[in-house]
């Protein structure tokens, strides 16, 4: 039963994509013509005008002071004459006396800006009494030039194939390439971090503030680390919150991402343990293994849903990729793994799974916490796997390594290993996405070369110990590695940033934002109860 929702799990460093942009923010065309636009506000239309949050039958979506507007930029910025893309933005005008614009980037890559804000509107009701409260489709992404690679992206990649014939799987991911390329048009060889950033001044400059003031959440982080290496002098309060890498490969980022959901699922299954009524018992160490069998003998014996297709193991590994997230969502994952245990009932997870897809598919705070990754559930003319496509295409564009097919096949074995080695539960699925770039040109090796020692104010960093997408490990690499501006605030909660989850976190982040007041050096935010 490959749905795709699976995309949630399996693709969480899914890497295609094109092109290694200019990278320089200073480069000679002339950009005057679209750093003097102005942003035309008015009511949103199509779907953004009547998109609610199910999670929120209490917004107001036609509130007059909620309006969508667009910017026009470059397709290549060394060469602005081979065309342009208009970038479609959101915008909730401040309740109180605005300081200007907060923009907002809610993860993915591949995350639409727009409907994550709408239909996260209330998370930023206090920071919207200082700000207008902004966001943006990034380029290939929802409303801004979306792409697609048509049936071949309905699903996840690649997901559950057996990598036993490694060349076979190269042969599928060299197809799926074409089909990329003839359904996403002129923008996929340009989107990237390192354009969409460069998006992000002009944006600045549209919106009429002197400086940027931005709040990233998990890819979010490393599209605003790129924003404080290209243009430090613009760059104004700022906060990241799931810190994304800068510096490793994609092997080694999906073995540390695989490592991350291990140590989120072991967070799980120690809480479960310590709780009456825990299918698993009271033995933590023990429901370690019985998880990893339950799944073991699902793949090999899989159970059939009511419409007649299969629910593997693998299908329980997409769920809990999802459902890690957030903490909030462990209670509702412990009553659906029990049903699937002990009366061999699996559709109590498999609406946990539709549920956290269609939350992450609305974006926003909420839509992190359940992954923001799902894909097939775009609305309108926004292609269905939209997200999947997006999220392939960035993170290769970003990716300057392209091993060939000897190389990848000789690899192929190994990996195997390390992968089943660091999680017997989440290393299948995440083995996939390092074979994901091939026959794909490589892409800019500005991010991990030259983002470093950054010039800029200082900006804060929430790193979460318990995060099992965004490791704690890489918030302390890319604070090092991006210098003295960096301030560091240690969150040791679990779940997927820490802005959703925890109200010392959201403290902290809405104080420096709104008021300047930057946590010490060391600041660190301990584990809230529940409720």
């Amino acid at each position: 039963m490959r749905r795709a929702v699976a995309l949630a799990g399996a693709t969480a460093l899914a890497v295609m994509g094109t092109g290694a942009p200019d990278a320089s923010p200073d480069a000679s065309p002339d950009l005057s013509r679209y750093y003097t636009q102005k942003i035309k506000w008015g009511a949103c239309e199509g779907d953004a005008a009547g998109l609610v949050s199910e999670s929120d039958a209490t917004a107001v979506p036609k509130d007059k002071n909620i309006q969508c507007g667009k910017i026009t930029v470059p397709l290549d910025y060394a060469k602005p004459g081979r065309g342009k893309v208009d970038v479609a933005m959101i915008r909730i005008k401040s309740s109180g006396k605005s300081r200007g614009s907060l923009l907002l980037n809610f993860g993915g890559p591949g995350g639409a800006g727009v409907s994550g804000l709408l239909a996260s509107q209330k998370e930023f009701e206090y920071l919207g009494k200082g700000y207008d409260v902004v966001s943006f489709d990034p380029r290939g992404v929802g409303e801004s030039s979306p792409v697609s690679c048509g049936d071949a992206g309905a699903d996840d990649p690649g997901a559950g194939e057996d990598t036993d014939d490694p060349r076979a799987v190269l042969d599928e991911m060299r197809k799926i390439s074409e089909q990329c390329k003839k359904k996403s048009g002129d923008v996929l060889p340009y989107v990237g971090t390192v354009n969409v950033s460069r998006d992000m001044d002009v944006m600045r400059q549209a919106l009429g503030d002197r400086k940027l003031n931005f709040l990233g959440f998990s890819y979010g982080t490393r599209l605003g680390a790129v924003y404080t290496a290209q243009f430090p002098k613009n760059v104004g309060r700022m906060v990241l919150d799931g810190v994304d890498t800068l510096r490793e490969d994609v092997a080694e980022q999906a073995l540390v991402s695989a490592e991350g959901r291990q140590t989120a699922l072991d967070n799980f299954l120690n809480w479960c343990t310590d709780n009456a009524g825990c299918v698993f018992g009271t033995d933590s160490r023990a429901a370690r293994g019985n998880m990893a069998e339950l799944i073991k003998g699902l793949d090999r014996y899989p159970l059939q849903s009511s419409d007649g297709t299969d629910f593997t193991g693998q299908d329980v590994v997409d769920v809990l990729g999802q459902a890690l997230y957030s903490r909030q969502s462990w209670p509702a994952l412990s009553q659906a793994l029990g049903a699937l245990m002990a009366d061999g009932d699996p559709r109590a997870l498999l609406r946990m799974g539709g549920s956290l897809a269609q939350q992450a598919s609305g974006g926003g705070v909420a839509g992190l916490a359940a992954g923001s990754r799902a894909a097939g559930l775009a609305a309108g003319d926004v292609p269905a796997d939209n997200m999947a496509a997006a999220l392939m295409a960035v993170n290769c564009a970003d990716d300057p390594d392209r091993p060939d097919a000897d190389s990848l096949e000789k690899e192929v074995t190994k990996l195997q290993k390390e992968f089943e080695s660091t999680s017997a539960i989440f290393g299948k699925s995440m083995m996939m996405p390092v074979l994901f770039c091939f026959g794909r040109p490589a892409g800019t090796d500005y991010i991990r070369d030259d983002v470093r020692d950054v010039k800029s104010p200082d900006f804060l960093l929430v790193g979460t110990r318990g995060d099992p997408a965004t490791p704690y490990r890489w918030t302390e690499e890319t604070a090092e590695r991006l210098g003295s501006a960096a301030v560091v605030l240690d969150n040791k909660g679990d779940g997927h940033t820490g802005y959703a989850g925890s109200k010392c976190v959201r403290d902290k982040v809405d104080g420096f934002l709104l008021y300047g007041e930057m946590p010490r050096t060391g600041s660190s935010c301990g584990v809230e109860e529940e409720g």
